[in-house]
């Protein structure tokens, strides 16, 4: 590492410790795609953490990401949740697909006017090897059938239906369900564990949250309302949704801190183009 790389990632790790010390907690910046075995890269990295004498109990993950797969998204809160009581996601840019499911196991998140989360359309490997929209395919399929049910569909559309993999669409729609069952225990579980009361006093119940969690759910799957995989729901449709996100924009200190890190981890992260970027006080 020559010296203008040397200071760069001196400053990026400067800025982050400027943050760690204001949350009074670990930060962990995941930065990319969500790609099988990441997990094993964020095992090593939290226990590294948990390795100090005195470990935190909170952790806030600063994550931006087009979204991946859902395995290592599962895995990696298997991991945080073991060795952290609370855990916070921060989303200064976006965090699409399989990161807005990962936002969904946090007891917090926090964005500003500028940040955004996405549909839930988690990505799966096709029988060619790439990642592929699962909501797409499947909308496209459902819109065939009802063709053929109708006598309207055209010969193209029939010869691409005929041909289609039944083994890869059922792979699309357990993907689906996956993607709804994680939103759901997730919000129950740990992002509504402290909503005890209605606004008019009322005690809330097991049930009423599980059906919060159920809508909100429907609504970040229905590909109907959203149109596009990469689609940004921004902060005040989320909370139209009744999802409460907290505007870390309200918190003038807080904000310039994350903006201040922020800023300089994108520039290194460009100049490096990695994939995927992993940051800690303890490894970058």
């Amino acid at each position: 590492m020559g010296p203008i790389d040397e200071a760069a990632g001196d400053l990026i790790s400067e800025k982050l410790q400027d943050l760690e010390n204001y949350l009074e907690a670990d930060v962990i910046t995941y930065y990319g795609e969500i790609i099988d075995s990441v997990e094993d890269q964020m095992k090593k990295i939290v226990e590294d953490l948990q390795s100090e004498e005195n470990p935190k109990k909170i952790c806030y993950i600063i994550l931006t990401t087009p979204g991946g797969s859902l395995n290592p998204v599962n895995r990696m809160v298997t991991i945080l949740r073991h060795f952290y009581q609370e855990i916070n996601f921060i989303v200064p840019n976006y965090a699409y697909s399989a990161g807005t499911i990962f936002c969904m196991s946090g007891d917090n998140i926090y964005m500003n006017y500028y940040s955004a989360l996405g549909p839930v359309d988690p990505q799966v490997q096709n029988k060619d090897g790439k990642l592929v929209a699962a909501l797409g395919y499947l909308d496209k399929i459902n819109d065939l059938l009802i063709k053929a049910q109708n006598n309207t569909i055209s010969q193209a559309e029939f010869l691409i239906l005929k041909d289609f993999d039944l083994a890869e669409l059922r792979a699309y729609e357990q993907a689906k369900e996956l993607a709804v069952d994680l939103i759901q225990k997730w919000l129950v579980k740990y992002k509504f564990k402290d909503w005890s009361t209605h606004s008019d006093g009322s005690e809330v119940t097991l049930e009423e949250k599980r059906e919060r969690a159920n809508e909100i759910a429907g609504k970040l799957s229905d590909n109907n309302i959203w149109k596009a995989h990469g689609r940004a729901i921004n902060i005040d449709e989320l909370t139209e949704m009744k999802l409460k996100i907290i505007d870390y924009g309200e918190d003038d200190e807080l904000c310039k801190k994350i903006d201040d890190y922020f800023s300089v981890l994108v520039d290194y992260v460009s100049k490096y183009q990695s994939r995927v970027f992993v940051h800690t006080r303890r490894f970058l």
